[in-house]
């Protein structure tokens, strides 16, 4: 069969910015779910034939439409913390989105480059997605897995080797819907190969996830249980900062009346839920008279850190996760490891602190360096904070450092307003639990605050931007699981195979002398 040729420039960016207009209606947020089968398709279909430079000027238009329509609430965000006219901070918002297009253009390019040496095109378009949601760096971390967290079945491969399970999926599905298209439009038949890979590989998948979610909740219905509520103060993100008070007036009066409701065994607040900064050397004594005597039962609490420094910044802060037990007493800390650049900390301040002279308005946060998890009696708490959760690497990297049955997060999308942001959040911090298969519990000041079983189900969650209280009950399980014991080796393999067939051609069968 003789190559198909590249469509022409207008109609393969026109493809291009459709696809990334479907991405976008697909994701979390917006949720129409159904179209992460097909929003790839468009650009498969531009993709086809083109050279690797046109490729990736198509995979950054698309991955363009993606973030500038998935991420509008950055503009609304700048416009409110920087102080910024809107055109300056719509400026700003499209050089972000413009980088973080640049993985969509990785993908577009190492595509070209392995089709252009003969490897079969369609192993090629998915690998070479995988590898680049694997290899490009972004400030806003995301997976095309979320487009289907509201269809837990689907992400149960993320047990296996995590978000690339069900991104890898996705993609084989939305090859074999590009391939009826293009049947269609050339008059052929389509290759049934391509279209079996793809029924079966959903026929497992399905059956994967069915058995696997079967077992989890007879291995849940067996395991030991506990009370968990969690409290969701809805402070402003200015209010928090300019009445601290009044946030830890509200975590207290909450975990009263959530104790009032009955028996518990760990209450979980949000990050910086006690905005009064603590000397680090004072804590095991200023926490409990202040705090946590009152509570009366295990907390989770957030809380700002300092401790002076002899250079330029003069002190530094920490963004921490306090743990304490039923008789107040201060058991455990985590320090958040993963800062925002200039928000919370500056960009090599550390190393020369003088930086802080011409930007005297940046964060002084420092981060921590433990991955323990933080132990309550017999059991532990995988904690981390804000979006760290994010990082399916990284919530490894802290379970692996101790035996926890819990997973624990709080933070604060107070930032982002009324958006789509906390159900983005919310979504893609689903597959920590299916990953870790552990029930994971997220406290957020202003929502959304959710508690999530072992299989991804949201047991119950909050409302955004109200004041309100949750509580579940929650299993204490300790399993190990392939992603839990391999890690992204897998993907990276992955990676490092569709990276070679970018630069090296297929070998051609010898013509019969």
């Amino acid at each position: 069969m003789s190559p198909t040729p590249p469509l022409a420039g207008r109609p393969a960016y026109a493809l291009a910015a459709l696809s990334g207009l479907l991405y976008f209606l697909a994701f979390p947020g917006v949720d129409l779910w159904p179209l992460a089968f097909v929003a790839l398709v468009p650009l498969r279909l531009a993709l086809r034939g083109q050279t690797p430079r046109r490729a990736a000027g198509l995979g950054w238009l698309a991955g363009f439409v993606m973030t500038m329509t998935g991420f509008y609430w950055l503009l609304e965000m700048l416009r409110t913390f920087s102080g910024f006219g809107t055109a300056l901070c719509l400026l700003f918002m499209a050089l972000l989105c413009g980088y973080q297009a640049g993985r969509i253009a990785l993908f577009g390019w190492l595509y070209a480059r392995a089709e252009r040496r003969g490897w079969p095109q369609e192993l090629m378009f998915a690998l070479a997605f995988v590898a680049s949601e694997q290899l490009y760096p972004l400030l806003f971390p995301w997976t095309y897995a979320a487009t289907v967290h509201q269809v837990p079945v689907l992400l149960q491969l993320a047990e296996l080797v995590g978000p690339s399970g069900p991104t890898l999926l996705l993609v084989t599905l939305n090859l074999a819907v590009a391939e009826l298209l293009a049947a269609r439009w050339e008059r052929r038949r389509p290759r049934r190969r391509l279209l079996g890979v793809a029924t079966v590989s959903l026929g497992l998948a399905l059956s994967f996830g069915a058995l696997r979610m079967h077992q989890l909740d007879g291995r849940v219905a067996a395991a030991p249980k506990a009370e968990v509520g969690l409290v969701q103060a809805n402070m402003s993100l200015l209010g928090k900062r300019k009445n601290k008070d009044e946030g830890l007036r509200r975590h207290l009066e909450a975990t009263a009346r959530l104790k009032a409701e009955g028996p518990l065994d760990l209450v979980v607040w949000s990050e910086t839920s006690a905005m009064r900064a603590v000397d680090v050397r004072d804590v095991p004594v200023a926490v409990p008279l202040q705090i946590t005597r009152h509570l009366g039962v295990p907390t989770v609490l957030g809380a700002v850190l300092y401790e002076d420094v002899a250079d330029e910044r003069e002190y530094v802060l920490y963004n921490s996760a306090l743990l304490s037990d039923a008789q107040g007493t201060v058991v455990g800390r985590y320090d958040k490891q993963f800062l925002l650049a200039f928000g919370e900390y500056l960009p090599l301040g550390d190393r020369f602190p003088m930086l802080y002279r011409w930007s005297p308005n940046s964060g002084k946060f420092t981060p921590g360096s433990s991955l323990l998890p933080l132990k309550l009696g017999e059991h532990e708490l995988a904690t981390f904070i804000c979006y760290e959760d994010i990082s399916a690497a990284f919530v490894r990297s802290i379970v692996r450092n101790g035996s926890p049955d819990l997973l624990v997060n709080i933070t604060n999308d107070a930032w982002f307003g009324d958006t789509t942001e906390p159900w983005i959040h919310l979504a893609l911090s689903k597959l920590r639990a299916i990953e870790q298969r552990r029930f994971f519990v997220r406290s957020t000041n202003s929502g959304v605050s959710a508690v999530m079983d072992p299989v991804g189900r949201i047991v119950t969650q909050s409302h955004p931007f109200q004041e309100e209280t949750l509580r579940a009950t929650v299993a204490w399980l300790r399993p190990t699981t392939l992603y839990g014991a391999l890690g992204d080796a897998p993907v990276w393999l992955l990676c490092l195979v569709q990276a070679a067939l970018a630069f090296f051609p297929r070998r051609r069968a010898l013509e019969p002398t």
